[in-house]
């Protein structure tokens, strides 16, 4: 019982968990307003990650009594995304964040709602077009996130062989900004370390099935995986103990899904941010703005479950690095998300 209560106030100390109600707040500014109105749209809504994401943004609309619906498309698409920014405008919402599942196919429609005068905040994954939003709420900057990976991977493979990675869709800009910074500290630190090639499932559980096979087709002395994507990493971990392969694995994944491939020793360690969190300081960042509090300006402030956020350039929001998963802590933090 004693190793339990610790793990649990460990969890909560780590993470930071905003989702843990009665704690002080920090005076705001000004206060967002009651009763608006804010579309959560995910970049897939049959996506635990994005269920966990929009578990946070719910309690940000809760604590300000604000009607929010969660909205989008069964596939990963930007062009799939832009139907439920149209609904938002249609329906006459006052703010929407969105994860990118493209960084630039949804950009027009974005620049619609913004003429309507709804607030666009990115959450999760982001635009090139960085007026298209007022704010974005990332997890960690991309050198971070990708240096983290290959750091994981490395120490599975004894920092010598040849790895892939199995990304989400070749338009996700998020992905392809971390597997830059993979190949840059690969570059950097591993030497002995060969990138085999870059593959996309499209967060298509299916789909990255089937690429995992290829990867082991094309390259059958591949000694490790990196997927930085949670459906990715959840479909790898699955062909490898269907099959038998002895490729390490690592990348991003939610434990609750994870914990069953890291306890039977399929996977050693991966990692992951809160995803409650993104959706939680996205929201309360997005009724800010539509309450009129906030703009983009470097420096700019605002706060979010008693704590104090300050945009970098750009309007970027940054919340922390990713933290390691593996058999010491993943029973309980498989219990929070």
């Amino acid at each position: 019982m004693v190793k339990t209560s610790l793990a649990t106030k460990a969890v909560a100390v780590t993470l930071g968990v905003l989702v843990i109600a009665g704690l002080t707040a920090m005076p705001a500014q000004a206060a967002p307003k009651s009763g608006l109105k804010i579309a959560i749209i995910p970049k897939a809504i049959n996506n635990g990650y994005f269920t966990a994401w929009n578990k946070g943004a719910q309690k940000a609309c809760k604590e300000i009594s604000a009607t929010c619906k969660y909205m989008g498309p069964t596939t990963a698409t930007g062009p799939a995304q832009v139907a439920f920014i149209n609904q938002a405008i249609q329906q006459g919402y006052n703010a929407i964040v969105i994860s990118a599942a493209d960084q630039n196919a949804i950009t027009p429609a974005l620049k619609k709602a913004i003429a309507r005068k709804i607030c666009i905040v990115t959450s999760d994954a982001d635009i090139t077009d960085t007026k298209s939003r007022t704010v974005a709420v990332l997890p960690a900057s991309s050198e971070r996130i990708g240096a983290a990976e290959v750091d994981w991977i490395a120490a599975q493979i004894g920092n010598k062989g040849k790895v892939a990675v199995l990304s989400a869709a070749a338009t996700a800009a998020n992905q392809n900004a971390w597997i830059d910074a993979m190949k840059r500290q690969l570059a950097a630190k591993y030497p002995n370390i060969t990138l085999a090639g870059v593959y996309y499932g499209d967060d298509d559980a299916t789909k990255s099935a089937q690429q995992y096979g290829q990867i082991l087709t094309e390259h059958p002395d591949i000694a490790g995986i990196i997927s930085p994507t949670t459906v990715g990493i959840r479909a790898a971990a699955q062909e490898k103990k269907s099959k038998g392969s002895k490729v390490a694995i690592t990348g991003l994944g939610l434990p609750s899904e994870m914990a069953p491939y890291v306890l039977d020793g399929t996977v050693k360690e991966f990692g992951l941010w809160n995803p409650i969190d993104l959706g939680y300081v996205g929201t309360m960042a997005a009724a800010e703005c539509a309450s009129g509090n906030l703009k983009q300006a470097n420096g700019a402030k605002f706060t979010a479950g008693g704590k104090s956020y300050t945009q970098g350039a750009n309007g970027v929001v940054y919340l922390g690095d990713p933290y390691k998963f593996d058999s010491s802590n993943i029973v309980a933090f498989s219990k929070i998300y």
